[in-house]
């Protein structure tokens, strides 16, 4: 789509006039005996946007009450990712007609992809009065109690849909995440086999059993990836989640080479569908260095909300972070939530971060301090003092944390480059981490995270708590016992023993830490070592001072 054909959709309401309840039953059938708003339907379902979208809006102006119109906008609105705005009209699509189950269905849909798991929720219960059977509906309710925690009712939801419907190979994915979350890993790979029996394609199912890390594929296993990959009509998601399942694969079986290849095709593949620019992080670090200076903190030092709840786990992903939560989470003091998004969603609220705080009110530091205290008390299910938030990328965010919540804990959770970097190569990330589908964009990554790093060791001295990975596995217990120490918690033997917790675990590595410490994984890259030239130069001298930072941490060499 060009520029000059893109939808132009902006926020409106024109539709304030109050009426009674419109019978949406009736409304949908009136609109789709309408030639114009066939044609529109039409447009949208051939993703012509630009041909949708003035239909719509000039149908709108002259029936503003329209209920199947003002859904259809929605839908317009939601696929160009004005989500607020499609939120907007599906509400006042059920304030017309309380009775229009479609549009609450889309609704919930539009607030769960917002994150606004609650009021998802909130609008589900809704829907299962109006309509019980809504097996769609009972499955986007799992979906959001699992972003919740809330795993039991989620899973009887679950095996209620597939009951139902048990020829559903998404659904039964969907059922094997959360299975594989709670530690139900023979369940979890018996609904992934069910999805597979239904869907042999379904690339992400077979990502899923390569991504439980101890999983071995069988021959035929392999040759029903390899058949699925030479279909005809495969989606790229497909294509590229079973590439990374064949990598994976073939790394098990120490064919480097022809493993090497399929993660080459995968991380190709799905680096087309992103847009990063690894200057853009660049940017952000010399902004943020620039900025977070002593001199600023001792500006705001007594500001912030003085809560001393959160433990931030920090660093690159695939670093040994979950290894870290699952430790601490075996303290009777700690409760493990997940990886949450609530410090980015603060500090990035509007443009311009973080230059915006240069004016900021006093009272302010203190207030986003209590919202991020507030806005992740959903996420904790016991009533233990201590909770630890596990985002890698909170890294960036650094001084932001300091600065709202100064009794908060940091770990910074490092861990050799090459391994760390090769693992997320190997890795398919559900969202984000847009930089890990290239080795160069790789390696500068984690360049810029080291040299923030370092300037934050240099004007919050002894802030941050670092933990080597390789350190943490030659010697357990004594940096076991360290970590403890510094985030004020007494020694408890039950961190010693943390791979027999009962706990669930939602990261890529949750098979791994319900093992003890060994050092499986830790030497896979050098197998591959003959391929990573691009990874090598991007990472330059940290690659050389490892777990030091190098001496031009304060400069980057781009």
């Amino acid at each position: 789509m060009t520029d000059q054909t893109k939808p132009s959709y902006e926020s409106q309401d024109p539709l304030k006039v109050q009426l009674p309840p419109i019978d949406a039953g009736k409304a949908t059938k009136m609109a789709m005996g309408n030639p114009e708003l066939l044609k529109a339907a039409y447009a949208l379902n051939e993703n012509r946007l630009e041909i949708a979208e003035p239909i719509l809006k000039n149908h709108l102006k002259r029936d503003p009450f329209d209920v199947a119109a003002i859904r259809m906008l929605a839908e317009l609105a939601a696929r160009i990712g004005r989500l607020k705005d499609a939120e907007t009209l599906l509400e006042r699509a059920i304030e017309l007609s309380p009775n229009f189950v479609a549009a609450r269905s889309n609704l919930a849909s539009i607030q769960y992809r917002q994150n606004k798991i609650e009021q998802a929720l909130k609008t589900l219960t809704g829907l299962h009065e109006q309509d019980p059977d809504h097996m769609g509906a009972k499955n986007l309710k799992a979906a959001a109690l699992s972003r919740l925690g809330d795993f039991d009712e989620a899973l009887a939801l679950y095996k209620d849909v597939l009951s139902h419907s048990p020829k559903q190979p998404k659904v039964w994915m969907s059922y094997g995440h959360l299975l594989k979350t709670v530690g139900r890993t023979k369940d979890g790979i018996n609904a992934y086999r069910k999805a597979i029996t239904h869907k042999p394609q379904l690339g992400e199912v077979w990502w899923s059993l390569a991504n439980l890390k101890t999983f071995r594929f069988s021959e035929d296993d392999l040759k029903t990836m390899q058949s699925a990959l030479k279909s005809s009509n495969l989606e790229i998601a497909d294509r590229f989640h079973l590439e990374f399942a064949l990598g994976k694969a073939y790394e098990d079986q120490k064919d480097y080479e022809t493993s090497f290849a399929h993660y080459v095709r995968a991380n190709e593949l799905r680096k087309s569908e992103l847009n990063y620019d690894f200057h853009d992080t660049v940017d952000l670090v010399d902004e943020s260095n620039r900025f977070f200076t002593k001199e600023f903190f001792n500006q705001v030092a007594g500001l912030g909300c003085e809560a001393p709840d959160p433990i931030f786990i920090v660093g690159m992903p695939r670093s040994g972070s979950t290894l870290i939560e699952q430790i601490l989470s075996s303290h009777s003091l700690v409760e493990g939530t997940s990886e949450l998004s609530d410090i980015p969603n603060l500090a990035k609220r509007h443009l311009n971060y973080p230059q915006r705080f240069k004016d900021t009110l006093p009272e302010k530091w203190r207030q986003w301090g209590q919202d991020y205290i507030a806005r992740t008390r959903i996420q904790r299910k016991t009533d233990k003092p201590i909770f630890i938030d596990k985002l890698p990328n909170n890294w960036a965010f650094i001084g932001f944390i300091h600065s709202i919540l100064p009794n908060a804990i940091i770990v910074d959770a490092r861990r050799h480059p090459m391994a760390c970097c090769f693992s997320n190569y190997k890795q398919h990330f559900a969202k984000g981490q847009a930089f890990a589908y290239d080795l160069s964009d790789m390696g500068h990554y984690y360049r810029e995270y080291v040299r923030h790093m370092a300037h934050m060791d240099k004007v919050l001295p002894g802030r941050i708590h670092r933990v080597i990975h390789e350190d943490l596995i030659d010697a357990p217990e004594d940096h076991i016992r360290a970590l403890l120490t510094a985030c004020g918690l007494p020694f408890e033997k039950e961190c010693l023993n943390f791979h027999e917790t009962k706990r669930a675990v939602r990261t890529p590595s949750s098979e791994q830490v319900r093992k003890p410490i060994n050092d499986e994984g830790t030497k896979v890259w050098k197998g591959y070592e003959s391929y990573l030239g691009p990874l090598k130069a991007a990472l330059g001298s940290v690659l050389d001072t490892y777990p030091l930072s190098p001496p031009d941490s304060d400069h980057g060499n781009i």
